[in-house]
């Protein structure tokens, strides 16, 4: 078939097809390579009709075609090409008039919906004129509200028009806020990020959905007919707007299996808009998928098994239509092969060249967990000052609804602004104590008041997530209610407590990528491309939770970025990638009466080197004193470090006075050009300008570092009391070892000094904060570590759950395989085109599994572990374990490389949180076993 000059195929003439596109479109390597292969079964003549005659002649003197394949594109005279079908009446391969539908995405959105078809949460705004104002339509610092549905950030915003590919993210101020713009491919950008962008559009009408997270990969689908669709996975956009390219040039992408509900899906999409070859947008996200877009008539690129199978399926359409007495049986051998060599399988293997195990088996990668603490940071610091300021009385009662006993807290950039302004009015333009005879308390608050504001001002904008304010009433007085009908309660005084610092540094994020960056290069298979192969073929389940704390969240985005080798800015990627679950990675709290306990236990040991055996231990077993781990000169080296540390205060306050002096001279309502800390959180290069003027490095001026240092001098050691506060040795060694890192240049004496000392007494205090001794160590490290290790436990379960399912496949796959080659003979028939194109048992195997087991992972009453059983079911089963995934993990450098069985997943569960909450799960690793 196919040789020789037939001018009839078993008596009938060839079928003709018309090629009825825009040039452009006809010469492109897909649509060359399809026809190509259409013409070679001898079968049908392919006319090209060609621009000219497309856009200058009449349709009456058009060819006449048996079949027609006619699509939009750029300059397409679609209601011509109507006219034309409705004239000749040709077998469409894709109809025409839907096509309209393709150009309005609410339209596209309504069709969808008509059949069932899922797709994100959305509203529309619809305007007649640019910038019209809309009474539906509320736009607040981090949502928007349409009709009154309301979108928090992120939330996507996209035209109406389907041919406007200006399509936007929001994000939150949470997370720094910003925009991501996304395009059509220009270079090897596919997005770009503007931090400085946080109002939405108003020049036109736009369609507002949920943002889904899907992991960092989009799904490209194709259809050729209902019967059959090809998926494809690439990089999205969203995370870091760098396109994945190939030596070739050409954009990367993984061919990837569809369920059985994306096979119905795709076969919906097609049958919805009467397109047979179409192209659509999938996400996958939470274990769902929705269509996003409907794009029309597509191929795939650089696939030739995709464009044999494209060829055989429109063959069939073909016949079908215009040829139904005839055969669309496939030939055993396809025309355009029969003088091609036999080439070795390119398919994925079954065996792999993994690591030999003890046994002599080949292992396979199945599961990587890690907790993870953040990066180098900025001290953590924290103001308390009583308020009896009505402007801020008032401002608390603004925002915790009128409640003069509620307490309120303040994080959004508009709250803190407010606070901003009621502050840069209650401080005073001169400093009470110069020359006058003002009391001590007053001159205090008014430095809080004054360091309050330089916090709030640092930045220049409220981008960040390193800032929060909480006021807490203290006292009452009853007044007359405005209308005079009874009394009502009002605040009179309040405390003030607002926390910041402890923001990543360069140094920080620079560690969190290398660390993924090595994690990449050295946990998963160093084949081909490896993890991002597995990653973009949904075969790597990748999950990643962070505590509630920016410099924790930050060091997560960093760690993906370097993971899955991405680009730009952090806050896409945290948005994305990263999961917050305050509640399993915090968790401080629901130990806060133990931990006092042992802080006060612990102050009584150094201030009176007092020592005490454990009930459990003996002389013989150091380690189970009450505080074990401390210098035994801890007494002696407080005084020590209460005088180094003044030595190094006064150093900066000499630094400072110059600065002070330059901001009292200036209007108390001028904003001081500040450091811009948006821009520092891209940053992974030592800020060389502030070095090199002599300022302190990273958003710090030295009015805070001095403040900073002042506030451990005075809380380390109160003078008038004699009293030692030995919580505050923690923070001395933290602002010691930042400063020694990051402010070397400043040439502060005697600081190494002071460090050294701060660290002596840091390293046996710390670990006694959180236990002061085994017991008190199990017990704290229960309470906080309980949803953690019970989320591990559940993690661990599924893998060996999923692994025991691929095990029974591979089994029945086998058994059924014999079977077939047995029967053979009886059942030759030709092959039938389903979705992919490939064996569908697989896609209802490996994605569904891995979907199922996410349920039970993302419920939180799953790893809920009932506090009697815990201690004896994770103390004996699996802390053991754990504690040896993690140093195994960290520790071996090894590459798994036989993780290419189709039918298995690699199971990556990353788990960031802070140094505090890492003492408590090793503590309760360690001591859980010896006990």
């Amino acid at each position: 078939m196919g040789g020789g000059d037939e001018e009839e195929i078993r008596g009938n003439k060839k079928i003709t097809v018309g090629v009825c596109v825009m040039e452009k479109k006809v010469f492109s390597a897909p649509m060359g390579q399809i026809l190509d292969r259409l013409k070679a079964f001898g079968e049908f003549e392919v006319i090209y009709f060609g621009d000219k005659v497309i856009l200058e002649e009449p349709i009456e003197s058009w060819p006449i075609c048996d079949c027609l394949i006619a699509f939009y594109s750029s300059g397409y005279p679609l209601e011509k090409a109507e006219a034309y079908a409705a004239l000749r009446k040709p077998f469409l391969v894709n109809e025409l008039d839907p096509q309209h539908l393709l150009h309005d995405r609410r339209k596209v959105y309504e069709r969808l919906e008509e059949f069932g078809i899922p797709v994100p949460r959305y509203a529309l705004v619809n305007r007649e004129e640019p910038y019209q104002d809309l009474d539906y339509f509320i736009e607040e610092e981090d949502y928007v509200e349409v009709h009154g549905n309301r979108f928090w950030k992120p939330f996507v915003e996209k035209p109406v028009d389907g041919d406007n590919h200006s399509i936007m993210i929001y994000y939150p101020s949470s997370a720094g806020g910003g925009m991501k713009k996304l395009f059509r491919k220009v270079g090897n950008r596919s997005s770009e990020f503007h931090p400085e962008v946080r109002r939405v559009r108003r020049e036109g009408s736009y369609i507002y959905e949920e943002f889904m997270p899907t992991g960092g990969t989009d799904v490209k689908v194709y259809t050729v007919g209902p019967e059959y669709a090809h998926a494809e996975a690439r990089k999205s956009p969203v995370v870091d707007g760098v396109v994945m390219r190939n030596t070739d040039g050409k954009e990367v992408r993984y061919p990837v299996l569809l369920t059985p509900n994306e096979k119905q899906m795709a076969r919906d999409v097609c049958i919805a808009f009467r397109q047979a070859v179409c192209g659509f947008d999938l996400l996958r996200s939470d274990g769902c998928s929705y269509v996003c877009d409907v794009n029309g008539w597509s191929f795939v690129k650089n696939s030739h098994k995709y464009y044999d199978d494209a060829a055989c399926v429109l063959r069939k359409m073909f016949l079908d239509a215009k040829a139904p007495h005839l055969s669309s049986a496939i030939p055993p051998t396809l025309p355009w092969k029969v003088n091609e060599p036999v080439q070795p399988s390119e398919g994925l293997t079954r065996q792999g060249s993994g690591i030999i195990g003890t046994f002599g088996q080949s292992e396979e990668l199945r599961c990587v967990i890690v907790v993870i603490r953040h990066g180098d940071r900025t001290p953590k610091q924290k103001v308390k000052l009583k308020v009896t300021e009505e402007k801020l009385l008032n401002l608390m009662l603004k925002y915790n609804g009128g409640r003069p006993r509620s307490e309120t807290k303040l994080k959004s950039a508009v709250q803190l602004q407010d606070l901003l302004d009621a502050t840069r009015m209650l401080v005073p333009r001169y400093r009470p104590g110069r020359g006058s005879d003002s009391e001590a308390e007053d001159i205090e608050h008014a430095e809080k008041l004054r360091q309050v504001k330089a916090v709030l001002e640092e930045g220049g904008h409220f981008s960040g997530i390193y800032r929060k304010v909480q006021l807490k009433p203290l006292k009452w007085v009853k007044v007359p209610k405005s209308n005079g009908e009874g009394e009502e309660e009002r605040p009179v005084e309040a405390l003030m407590v607002l926390k910041y610092g402890g923001v990543l540094t360069h140094a920080g994020r620079k560690q969190a990528e290398e660390l993924g960056r090595y994690f990449r290069n050295n946990m998963y298979p160093g084949e081909g491309t490896g993890l991002l192969r597995l990653h973009s073929t949904y075969r790597h389940d990748l999950k990643i939770y962070s505590s509630d704390e920016g410099r924790v969240q930050m060091s997560a985005a960093a760690f993906a970025k370097g993971l899955l080798d991405l680009e730009g800015q952090l806050t896409p990627i945290l948005v994305s990638l990263v999961s917050k679950d305050s509640s399993m990675l915090d968790g401080l709290d629901n130990a806060s009466i133990e931990m006092e306990e042992a802080k006060a236990r612990l102050n009584e040991i150094i201030t009176s080197g007092a020592r005490k055996i454990h009930s459990n231990g003996t002389s013989k077993c150091p380690w189970m004193t009450d505080g074990a781990g401390l210098p035994s000169n801890a007494s002696e080296l407080l005084p020590k470090l209460v005088t180094l540390t003044k030595k190094v205060t006064e150093q900066v306050r000499l630094l400072a006075k110059d600065e002070d002096e330059t901001l009292t001279e200036a209007s108390p309502y001028d904003v001081i050009p500040p450091y811009d800390q948006a821009k520092a959180l891209g940053k992974t290069n030592i800020d060389i300008d502030r070095i090199a003027a002599g300022l302190p490095c990273g958003s710090e001026g030295f009015l805070l570092m001095y403040a900073r240092w002042r506030k451990l001098e005075r809380d380390l050691y109160n003078e008038r009391k004699e009293r030692f506060d030995i919580t505050q040795i923690p923070d001395v060694y933290d602002s010691c070892k930042y400063d020694l890192l990051h402010n070397a240049h400043l040439n502060l004496k005697g600081l190494d000094e002071l460090f050294k000392v701060a660290q002596l007494l840091a390293d046996g205090v710390i670990p006694n904060e959180y236990g002061i001794n085994p017991k008190q160590k199990l017990k704290i490290g229960s309470k906080i570590a309980r949803r953690l290790l019970g989320k591990v436990l559940i993690d661990l379960r599924n893998t060996r759950e999923e692994a025991l399912n691929v095990a029974e496949l591979k089994s029945n796959q086998d058994k059924c395989s014999k079977s077939t080659k047995n029967g053979k003979d009886d059942k030759d028939s030709a092959p039938k085109f389903f979705i992919n194109g490939d064996d569908t048992r697989r896609s209802s195997t490996t994605s569904e599994i891995s979907m199922d087991q996410e349920d039970d992972d993302d419920k939180e009453t799953k790893y809920r572990l009932d506090p009697k059983s815990y201690i004896k079911s994770l103390t004996h089963a699996l802390f053991p374990v754990f504690y040896f995934i993690i140093l195994y993990l960290t520790l071996c450098p090894f590459r798994y490389a036989n993780v290419r069985t189709p039918e298995r997943h690699v199971r990556t569960r990353l788990y960031f949180t802070s140094v505090s909450a890492n003492h408590e799960r090793t503590n309760h690793s360690l001591f859980s076993c010896s006990t």
